[in-house]
């Protein structure tokens, strides 16, 4: 037997309810319920019920079609609400071909980058089936249901609209596989604190204009990093052990670093680190945030005073990915619920082994290479590419007692 479709829509000011009066009015007819979706924005309510039914009209206990509509529009009338209906023939919605999850963060967020970015999926003759809000400070940010696209085609066209209209989108196949990233390896200097440890360590050596032009040369990828960590550190010899001290103190996290991990670790997910810098300065943001892995160089101290060498292998490009693979292992994660982030051309092969790379603040190379980017200042707003809102961690921390900024 033909089956049909009834959509029934409310519209209106939103009051305790309205969803119980409406299934309730549908129980005396002989439909199923197919679909149902609800939005409240400011006090305004959109209620969606998809209903089948066999045969011409809903017939049976209940009567018709017609009987039906005017059951729901007496009971949207009494509620103050405005209704609509609309029929179909076809119960089995097709299967849309790339289920996705389209994120878009701005601060500000302006109209032109919102058209924009609805354009170019329209173009690509994908439909936006849901938008959900996900933060509205410090950085706004929602999150499109987009189906009909392909996910590499769209990501490459939203790339250059967000550049265009200075804004981050994100693109990611929906499915478990998004909820499954349960690892975050995460680079050090100039991602989760806001300053290169080699160069604070260098300015109390009185060789910080050298050391910083070397470091650029190797975050750019002009310079094999183990090389220009090599030249950078030998600047150093001499300095004193006592100097970790005071550099420690100089280290400052970058915005929302500490809500991240937070907020990570309430979900059991597993946090670690990995550095080209130096393990007498990560070693104390480890045990300061409760991070659960970490890999770093190590500078040689003899007497009391650096020697300029580096002791054991070098972190460097390719130890990062094998840091982040044997992260994995030990936690029992495999690699594709990972997600590595970095900015600089020392974290590419990290970025390229991880289930998802992000590039925070990065170079154009690491931008180019990441499967996506975020360019605003607040490390938390990644919580946002996990599908997080931060209504959720505001209402943890407030459960936890936590006080935020």
């Amino acid at each position: 037997m033909n089956q049909r479709t009834l959509l029934i829509t409310l519209s209106g000011p939103d009051r305790p309810g309205v969803t119980s009066r409406l299934f309730s009015v549908l129980s005396g007819f002989p439909i199923v319920v197919a679909d149902v979706e609800q939005v409240v924005i400011r006090g305004r309510l959109t209620l969606g019920v998809l209903v089948a039914y066999a045969g011409d009209t809903p017939t049976g206990t209940g009567g018709t079609l017609g009987a039906l509509w005017t059951a729901v529009e007496r009971t949207a009338g009494d509620l103050g609400l405005e209704v609509e209906l609309s029929t179909g023939s076809d119960l089995q919605e097709k299967r849309r071909r790339g289920r996705l999850h389209v994120t878009v963060l701005g601060s500000p967020l302006q109209p032109a980058a919102m058209a924009g970015i609805s354009g170019r999926i329209a173009a690509a003759g994908a439909n936006i089936d849901r938008i959900e809000r996900l933060s509205n400070y410090p950085v706004t940010c929602f999150e499109l249901a987009v189906s009909g696209a392909d996910p590499d085609t769209l990501r490459a066209e939203l790339a250059i609209e967000a550049a265009a209209q200075q804004v981050d989108v994100a693109v990611q196949r929906s499915g478990l596989h998004r909820r499954a990233k349960r690892l975050i390896v995460m680079d050090v200097d100039s991602t989760l604190i806001q300053a290169e440890v080699i160069e604070l360590l260098a300015a109390h050596a009185g060789c910080l204009e050298e050391v910083a032009r070397v470091t650029e040369e190797a975050m750019r990828g002009e310079l094999d990093f183990a090389e220009s960590l090599r030249r950078r550190v030998a600047l150093l010899a001499g300095l004193r052990e006592e100097t970790f001290e005071k550099v420690r103190k100089e280290l400052v996290l970058t915005p929302g670093a500490r809500t991240l991990v937070r907020t990570l670790k309430r979900l059991d997910y597993r946090f670690a680190i990995v550095s080209g810098g130096f393990t007498q300065l990560t070693d104390a943001l480890v045990e300061d945030l409760g991070i659960d892995y970490s890999a770093a160089n190590t500078l040689e101290v003899v007497d009391g005073l650096l020697t300029g060498r580096v002791i054991g292998e070098i972190v460097d490009r390719p130890g990062k990915a094998r840091a982040l693979e044997r992260f994995a292992r030990e936690a029992g994660i495999p690699i594709s619920q990972t997600v590595a982030i970095g900015d600089g051309a020392n974290d590419l092969d990290m970025i390229a082994a991880a289930g998802l790379g992000i590039a925070f603040n990065a170079k154009p190379v690491v931008r180019q290479a990441a499967d996506t980017a975020v360019n605003v200042p607040y490390l938390d707003a990644i919580l946002y590419l996990l599908g997080i809102p931060r209504a959720e961690v505001e209402a943890a921390d407030a459960e936890d007692g936590v006080v935020t900024a």
